[in-house]
C-alpha cells in the first residue's frame, strides 16, 4: 500500500516543474511532501517532524503558523483581497510604507559618518536639470515602491538608478557595478548584476554588460590575514575561528579600521576608472548567501559608501537575505554605519507568509521623477505590488519584530552559533567554519566535497534536520525565534553527521 507521500510524489512527477532541483533527483528520490508547518518545524504527510534550518529559503524569520501573523491574514482576506495602486491607495500600503520608511530614520548612525556628522546629500541642487527640486535634508525621508519578491525588487532598484540619471540630465551614466559571485534574483536584469555561471550561463547573450569588482571573503583572506575576521589564521588556511560576531563587530566600531581591505582594491580601481558611465554599484550586504554564505567585514562597505558619495554614483543594497534582524542588526548595512540611497527588501518582509517586497529609494532620488516640467513618471509596476493581503501580514511581523525584541534576540541567539560552529573547524576535512548573526556556515575541504555535502543532509533529513547545502558549504539559517536548545541541538548533530561521513 502506497504512503500518502508516494501518492502525492506520483502525481508530482507527472505535472509539477521544480525550481532548482534537476529532474533525476525528483524522479528517483523520495523526496519529502510538506503539508504544514508549527514553530520552527515541517511536518511530512505521514506526520514526521522537521527542524526548518533554512528557514525555508531564507524567509520564514518567525517560524510557521504564527497565530498573529495568520490571523491577520484571515481578518484582511475578509475586507479587502486585492485593489490596484495605479493612481489609487490603500491603508494597508500606506501603513506599511510609512513603517518601513521609519525603519531607515536616523536612530544612531544610520544616517552619520563615524565622527558622528552628518552624511552630506549625495547631489546638491545645482547638480539637478532647472526645474527639478531636489532636497538636501539632513533627516531624508523614504519613498517605497512595492512589488512581489525579490528579484522584482533588484529590478526595479536598477531601473530606478538608470531613469534618475536619465532624470538630472546624466544618461550616459548607464553602467553598473557589482561583486563576483553575487546573486541578485533571476529576471534578467537581476541576472546580469548578479551572474553566477552554474546558475545563468544559459542566458548570458540576454544579459546586459556590467563591471564585476572582485569579492571580499574574508574565510579566504588573500592578502596577509590582515582582515578583522581572519586575523590570527594563517593566510592558506582562512578563518581560525567564525565570523563577525557581536564582539567582532562591537570592537570593529571602537576601532573602526580594523581591516586594511586589501580587497577593495578591485572596486576601487572599477569606480575610478569608469566612475562618469556608472549609475550604481549593487552588493549584498556582509554575506553572498546564494555563492556559499561568503562573508566579508563592514569595513568594506563603509569603504564603498565613501568612494560612491564621492563619484556620486548610487549604492544599492540588496538586503533581501540579510535584511530584517538575519545579522543581528535590523539591517545589516547597519554594521557599516553607512546610508545607501536604495536598499531592496523582501522574504522575512512578511515571515515568508506571502509574496511582498519593497524597493525603497530615498527622497532626493524620488522627486527627480516628476512629470513637470516633462514626463520623468516612473513607467514600471507589478499586479501584486502592496497586495492587501501581503500588506497585513507585513505590518504584523513588525509589530512582532517590535513587541518580542526579535533583532536583539537574534544577536544573543547568533553568538550561541558563533560559539557552536567554531568547534566543528576542529574536525578533519571542516574548513572555514564562520558565523554572521544567525547565518553560520563551514566548508567541506577536497575533491566531493559537495556529493559528502548531499549525504550530511540526507543524515540530517532521516533525523529531522532540514539544511539545503550550496556546493561544497552547509549552512543554517533557522528562523530567528528558534529556541536556544534546537539551535544547540541541530550544531550537535552537525558534528556527529560529519563523524559519520566525513
Amino acid at each position: 500500500m502506497k504512503s500518502r507521500s508516494e501518492k502525492y510524489r506520483q502525481v508530482d512527477r507527472k505535472f509539477l516543474w521544480h525550481p532548482y532541483s534537476s529532474h533525476s533527483t525528483i524522479r528517483n528520490n523520495d523526496f519529502p511532501v510538506i503539508v504544514r508547518g508549527k514553530g520552527p518545524f515541517l511536518y511530512d504527510a505521514e506526520g514526521k517532524k522537521y527542524f526548518d534550518a533554512i528557514s525555508s529559503w531564507w524567509c520564514c524569520s518567525l517560524g510557521h503558523s504564527h497565530p498573529r501573523i495568520v490571523a491577520a491574514i484571515k481578518k484582511q482576506a475578509g475586507k479587502l483581497q486585492h485593489s490596484i495602486l495605479g493612481n489609487m491607495s490603500h491603508p494597508g500600503a500606506i501603513e506599511l510604507a510609512e513603517k518601513l520608511a521609519d525603519l531607515f530614520q536616523p536612530k544612531s548612525i544610520l544616517t552619520r559618518g563615524r565622527a558622528g556628522q552628518p552624511v552630506p546629500p549625495l547631489f546638491s541642487l545645482s547638480d539637478g536639470p532647472t526645474g527639478l527640486s531636489v532636497p538636501t535634508m539632513e533627516k531624508e525621508t523614504r519613498r517605497v515602491f512595492f512589488a512581489s519578491d525579490g528579484s522584482s525588487a533588484l529590478e526595479a532598484a536598477l531601473k530606478i538608478a538608470a531613469q534618475y540619471f536619465h532624470n538630472i540630465g546624466r544618461p550616459e551614466r548607464n553602467r553598473f557595478v557589482s561583486l563576483s559571485n553575487a546573486y541578485h534574483g533571476d529576471t534578467l536584469g537581476s541576472v546580469s548584476a548578479g551572474f553566477l555561471p552554474q546558475f545563468h550561463r544559459q542566458f548570458k547573450p540576454l544579459t546586459f554588460p556590467v563591471f564585476r569588482a572582485k569579492a571580499p571573503f574574508c574565510a579566504e583572506c588573500g592578502h596577509g590575514g590582515t582582515s578583522c575576521h581572519a586575523r590570527g589564521a594563517s593566510p592558506d588556511k582562512g578563518l581560525s575561528r567564525p565570523t563577525c560576531g557581536a564582539s567582532q563587530v562591537k570592537a570593529l566600531h571602537d576601532n573602526p579600521d580594523p581591516c586594511n581591505c586589501e580587497c577593495f582594491k578591485s572596486m576601487k580601481k572599477i569606480i575610478e576608472k569608469h566612475s562618469e558611465e556608472i549609475a550604481g554599484v549593487i552588493v549584498e550586504p556582509l554575506c553572498q548567501c546564494a555563492a556559499g554564505m561568503r562573508m566579508y567585514p563592514p569595513a568594506y562597505l563603509e569603504k564603498l559608501a565613501q568612494l560612491c558619495r564621492a563619484h556620486k554614483i548610487l549604492l544599492i543594497a540588496d538586503e533581501i537575505a540579510v535584511g530584517f534582524g538575519r545579522t543581528g542588526k535590523m539591517f545589516a548595512f547597519e554594521h557599516a554605519g553607512i546610508d545607501p540611497d536604495i536598499v531592496c527588501l523582501g522574504k522575512s518582509l512578511s515571515g515568508g507568509y506571502l509574496p511582498i517586497s519593497a524597493t525603497v529609494v530615498k527622497e532626493n532620488i524620488y522627486s527627480t521623477f516628476s512629470d513637470r516640467p516633462k514626463d520623468n513618471t516612473f513607467y514600471h509596476g507589478h499586479t501584486f505590488a502592496g497586495n492587501p493581503i501581503a500588506c497585513a501580514a507585513a505590518l504584523e511581523v513588525l509589530k512582532i519584530y517590535k513587541e518580542k525584541n526579535i533583532v536583539p534576540g537574534a544577536a544573543r541567539k547568533g553568538r550561541i552559533m558563533a560559539g557552536r560552529i567554531s568547534r566543528l573547524n576542529s574536525i578533519e576535512g571542516v574548513r572555514n567554519a564562520r558565523c554572521l548573526g544567525m547565518i553560520a556556515a563551514f566548508e567541506l575541504e577536497g575533491k566531493g566535497g559537495a556529493a559528502r555535502a548531499q549525504s550530511i543532509k540526507k543524515y540530517l533529513w532521516d533525523r529531522g534536520v532540514l539544511v539545503r547545502p550550496l556546493g561544497n558549504d552547509i549552512y543554517l539559517m533557522p528562523p530567528l525565534n528558534t529556541p536556544d536548545e534546537l539551535i544547540t541541538d541541530a550544531i550537535n548533530l552537525l558534528a556527529e553527521a560529519l563523524d559519520n561521513v566525513l
